[in-house]
């Protein structure tokens, strides 16, 4: 709309859409909110004596917080209703208005400015005129408030700082979800396509839609007022919107009225008739029946009256709409016989024969099943593709757990880093060197995101045979790593062998000095046997000498 580049909406000025956030005061609160909030309010409508449930009456909320039904925590229901969103957003111009691209990623992973355009589009949807002015976090709890989003309380700030994060995202999905319905169900509002529906239930929406038409073109019409006009000047400007809605109330009653002309007329016969009979009859009991027999007629006539009333409102709108549908059948049908002129024409400008056309009808229907057939192979080619790179994808991923417990192993016999024991200054650590997650599908099916992303992500160096040994590892396992690796075995082969000599020299050794160390053992105990028994003599001498 215009009014979105009115320079009045970059300052306070009164004239901004009155949506959440923006508390501008205008001559009273009510007024404010009633003549400048963009945002449409149910309310009771009156028809008659008796008033109805307006179409956009909605029930009150139940207290606490709601439970959502939806299985937003299904990955497939999850998948169905971003791909309803794609679709819609890519119906309806969503990358021309927004100048942004859609994506896959939009739906399954996607940032906070992913979700900004989409919110502030489908918003956008609903009410055209609104500006977004605040950050996402601040716009959007008071938006769903007003919308009254059944489940607003579970947005809260701090999950749309993270709006991407797997433990809140299926929120924000159903809410995107939720106002695309929402735009939906407003645009086959516009189309007239739930009037039918409505008749059928006794809902007359006849006076919604003359109040709808008069708010939307008096609220336009306020919108490109200037700043300065005072409330004379607006109530001029507006007057003819008011003189237009009243036309079409007293449009829309005229055959209330004259019904109830008709209704009146019966009545007043029917009083006459009474009266006639009150004169005439002497038989009070027989009057008395057939007053109750005419208030029965009465009561079925009014109910008669009211099923043939409904259906003939059901009537009129059906009549309307398949005039609407008549009246585009017979201008297809005349375009339809104008372009079959034309081609006509061309055809005998062209001088082709009907021989010439049935030849070309019958190559293009075997171009038709080439095209189907070659579809065919092309769906069974990609589905071993997939295959294929899927069992490439586990098979790199059992190549890296070898490469780790190769590392592993590496560092325990001091191979790994260079400055090991067992390294002498060369580096034997592996690594995998291919690409961090591959994009098979855009590497194999032909479809290229940009430039060289679509190279980065191929993991596979040729088409046919893929990677060879030396494109994935860093170092030459069968060549350098192999040999150096059996010579360091020979090596510790030899070490282990003269180790093993010196380790039999030194039991030999050993085995001597236990045998000698036995011998002196057994001299000590000689020695000692020796000494005993000469204290045994010493003191048998002292004794005697003693005595």
């Amino acid at each position: 709309m215009s009014s979105v580049k009115r320079s009045s909406f970059q300052n306070n000025s009164d004239r901004k859409s009155y949506a959440p956030g923006n508390n501008t005061m205008g001559r009273s609160s009510q007024e404010s909110s009633e003549r400048r909030s963009s945002v449409y309010r149910s309310r009771a409508t009156t028809n008659g004596p008796a008033s109805h449930q307006s179409f956009f009456q909605t029930a009150p909320q139940p207290a606490g917080a709601p439970t959502d039904p939806r299985p937003l925590r299904d990955r497939s229901y999850q998948k169905h209703i971003g791909q309803e969103l794609l679709d819609y957003m890519a119906a309806n111009n969503f990358e021309m208005d927004m100048k942004h691209t859609l994506g896959q990623n939009m739906i399954k992973s996607p940032t906070t400015k992913d979700f900004t355009y989409m919110f502030q589009w489908l918003y956008r949807r609903i009410d055209p005129s609104y500006r977004f002015q605040k950050n996402i976090d601040q716009e959007v709890p008071p938006i769903m408030i007003q919308l009254r989003y059944p489940y607003h309380k579970s947005i809260t700030k701090s999950s749309l700082a993270a709006v991407g994060s797997a433990n809140s995202w299926h929120l924000f999905l159903g809410l995107l979800h939720w106002m695309m319905q929402l735009a939906q169900m407003l645009d086959g509002y516009s189309a007239n396509q739930y009037d039918e529906a409505c008749a059928e239930n006794g809902v007359d929406v006849s006076s919604d839609r003359v109040v709808f038409r008069f708010l939307s073109g008096a609220y336009q019409t306020w919108l490109s007022m200037d700043e300065d006009a005072t409330d004379e000047d607006q109530e001029r400007i507006l007057a003819p919107h008011v003189e237009a809605m009243a036309q079409e109330f007293d449009r829309s009653n005229s055959k209330y009225l004259d019904e109830m002309h008709i209704l009146d007329a019966e009545h007043e016969r029917l009083q006459k008739e009474i009266d006639i009979l009150e004169r005439s009859g002497s038989d009070v009991a027989k009057l008395d029946r057939d007053f109750k027999v005419m208030e029965d007629d009465k009561i079925k006539f009014e109910e008669f009256d009211n099923v043939m009333h409904q259906k003939s409102q059901k009537y009129e709108s059906r009549v309307q709409f398949l005039q609407e549908e008549l009246d585009k059948v017979l201008l297809e049908l005349k375009e339809a016989e104008n372009e079959r002129a034309s081609l006509q024409k061309a055809v005998d400008d062209q001088g082709i024969s009907m021989a010439d056309i049935d030849r070309m009808n019958s190559e293009r229907e075997r171009l038709q099943k080439g095209v189907e057939s070659t579809s065919a192979r092309l769906e069974e080619a990609k589905k071993k593709v997939s295959d294929k790179e899927f069992e490439a994808s586990r098979k790199l991923d059992d190549l890296e757990q070898l490469v780790d417990k190769y590392n592993s192993l590496g560092y325990q016999i001091g191979l790994i880093p260079a400055t090991a024991t067992n390294a002498k200054g060369k580096n034997y650590e592996l690594q995998v060197v291919v690409n961090e997650g591959p994009n098979f599908s855009s590497s194999q099916m032909g479809v290229s995101n940009s430039g060289s992303n679509s190279e980065s992500d191929r993991l596979l160096a040729d088409p046919v045979t893929g990677y060879q040994p030396a494109h994935i590892l860093n170092l030459d396992l069968r060549g350098q790593v192999k040999t150096s690796f059996l010579s360091l075995r020979k090596e510790i082969s030899e070490r282990r062998t003269v180790a093993m000599d010196e380790m039999m020299k030194h039991h030999d050794l050993l085995d001597g000095i236990k045998e000698a160390i036995e011998d002196k053992r057994g001299e000590v105990e000689a020695l000692e046997h020796r000494v005993r028994a000469a204290e045994e003599e010493y003191e048998k001498t002292k004794e005697v000498s003693q005595k």
